[in-house]
């Protein structure tokens, strides 16, 4: 399985952030089928302001790009969800011209580091 998280914001507008959850709190059949069968696993997103986290899951091998784009490509009703979705949305601040939802820079991830937990600039030694 290969995890994929992306950023896009709402537009500044407070009709818009609430047209966007409202549509989010019942997505349509069609987009949720055509996501399965484009070979999305999990998909997850999360809001903060106008800022929206999008966690994929996908089978492996399988870039998201191509996924999103039969995705688009895979039935009208969904290529109306996406327009209405981008209406609402704008590009983050800092991503290169064209791209929309932009993929984020892993940091850390907790099921892949070995390193023991401690705090920067802390003493190995315990005291008691």
């Amino acid at each position: 399985m290969s995890r994929h998280v992306l950023t896009i914001e709402l537009k500044d507008d407070g009709a818009a952030i609430a047209e966007y959850r409202a549509y989010h709190r019942r997505v349509w059949p069609e987009v949720v089928r055509s996501l399965r069968r484009a070979g999305v696993k999990n998909l997850a997103i999360h809001i903060l302001g106008r800022r929206l986290v999008m966690s994929v899951e996908t089978q492996d091998n399988l870039d998201y790009r191509r996924i999103f784009a039969a995705h688009i490509a895979s039935d009208p009703r969904v290529a109306e969800w996406e327009r209405l979705m981008k209406g609402l949305q704008r590009p983050a601040p800092g991503v290169a011209p064209g791209e929309w939802w932009a993929p984020m820079e892993s940091l850390f991830d907790l099921s892949t580091d070995d390193q023991p937990a401690e705090a920067p600039g802390t003493d190995r030694v315990r005291r008691g």
